[in-house]
């Protein structure tokens, strides 16, 4: 069965950095681009950035352009968000998702607080 675990949130004063991962099982993961959403408390879910298949191309949310990057290792099934100049707005929930098949997937999400 497809899943999704996503790792590496935590606490980051503002102005830090941290790198998300989201280890991916149960599909062939080099077949299928991949999304980062998040939703911080009382919003709405929303996405932060988007890679293809083959990692050449790239999408971001506008309020993290710049400041964040997308990336996946096809060889390890594993895609990546390097997150830098974390501001407290970037407080949310964390999720990776995948579309196969006319449905989407989802991880079980990480938490990542910007605070000081």
């Amino acid at each position: 069965q497809v899943q999704l675990v996503e790792s590496g949130g935590g606490l980051v004063q503002p102005g830090g950095s941290l790198r998300l991962s989201c280890a991916a099982s149960g599909f062939t993961f080099s077949r299928y681009a991949m999304n980062w959403y998040r939703q911080a408390p009382g919003k709405e879910r929303e996405l932060v950035a988007t890679i293809t298949s083959a990692g050449g191309s790239t999408n971001y949310a506008d309020s993290v352009k710049g400041r964040f990057t997308i990336s996946r290792d096809n060889a390890k099934n594993t895609v990546y968000l390097q997150m830098n100049s974390l501001k407290p707005e970037d407080t949310a929930v964390y999720y990776c998702k995948c579309n196969l098949r006319g449905r989407g997937y989802w991880g079980q999400g990480t938490q990542v607080t910007v605070s000081s």
